[in-house]
């Protein structure tokens, strides 16, 4: 993109939209990484590393030991095979570490991880199990024990899918259930349009956060979905398995609602994609293009 052409986008972005175009430009130009194969290598310094940064400069009203962090999640890891990790194995160290519980603030998601890193960075008082000081720690992070000898696994690790106590999944339902125990207020929801089974009853929302959730904590549960620019549009609050989900937030008694076009997700989407016919960067044509919610209740 040349000078002008930044110039003259910024000129007509609203305030909203010029924090998302910056969000992109440090997104793209410093995306994460994410090792493949065995253990992510400098382990133990990336977990202590990330502890103190968390409550040190994060949130300084945390107080955690971050060095018994690490013993205590080696030692719940190590010992054992690539395939054996119970949830329970990591009670002890996810007991020492603190969390709060900002009410009306919580974010789940399934299948949009981009759109929720981007959301997230732009709207302040969002919430997510990544903002905890276990969800930061251990983020992107992979492991696995050795079959033949103690110490971890830098070669190969199992996929999840081949494994059904993996060490990395077991870790995160434990995370996930405790920080959808806790949740209050209004809480949103966000799900990908354009995939089959947007809620899926096996996802980590769907088999273990959604059962979790107590009505009685929960105000309203606030869907929205997101499709990709050009489609496919397969599922919405009106079809597919969304409808689902809605269905059993009613049955467990809960108040909801339902988007289907929400205007900063369409923002944020036209930010990475400015040139998309249906992104003409006009204030009142995405205006235009916000849905009307469906509210249950």
């Amino acid at each position: 993109m040349i000078k002008g052409e930044v110039v003259a986008m910024e000129t007509t972005l609203s305030s909203t939209a010029k924090n998302v175009f910056v969000w992109f430009i440090v997104w793209f130009c410093c995306g994460g990484w994410k090792s493949e194969g065995g253990t992510t290598p400098n382990l133990k310094s990336i977990v202590i590393g990330r502890c103190y940064n968390y409550i040190m400069l994060i949130n300084p009203t945390f107080s955690c030991d971050c060095e018994e962090v690490w013993r205590l999640f080696e030692e719940a890891v190590v010992p054992k095979s690539s395939c054996s990790n119970q949830v329970k194995d990591y009670q002890e160290m996810l007991s020492i570490l603190p969390q709060n519980s900002p009410c009306h603030q919580f974010l789940f998601w399934s299948k949009t991880r981009w759109m929720m890193e981007a959301y997230t960075t732009l709207m302040e008082n969002v919430y997510t199990l990544e903002d905890t000081l276990v969800g930061y720690v251990f983020n992107q992070l992979d492991w696995c024990g050795h079959l033949h000898h103690t110490g971890f696994d830098f070669e190969s690790c199992p996929e999840w899918s081949t494994c059904p106590l993996h060490p990395v999944y077991s870790l995160w339902r434990q995370a996930s259930q405790h920080f959808a125990e806790t949740a209050c207020g209004n809480i949103t929801v966000l799900l990908n349009g354009s995939i089959a089974s947007a809620f899926n009853r096996k996802s980590m929302f769907g088999s273990v956060e959604l059962n979790g959730l107590n009505p009685s904590m929960v105000e309203y549960v606030n869907i929205k979905v997101v499709s990709d620019l050009r489609g496919p549009f397969i599922e919405s609050c009106s079809l597919g398995s969304v409808a689902e989900l809605i269905q059993i937030l009613q049955f467990r008694g809960f108040k909801w609602t339902c988007t289907d076009n929400d205007l900063t997700l369409k923002l944020l989407q036209c930010v990475q994609s400015p040139q998309d016919p249906s992104c003409q960067m006009c204030s009142s044509s995405l205006l235009q293009t916000q849905g009307s919610p469906l509210i249950g209740p």
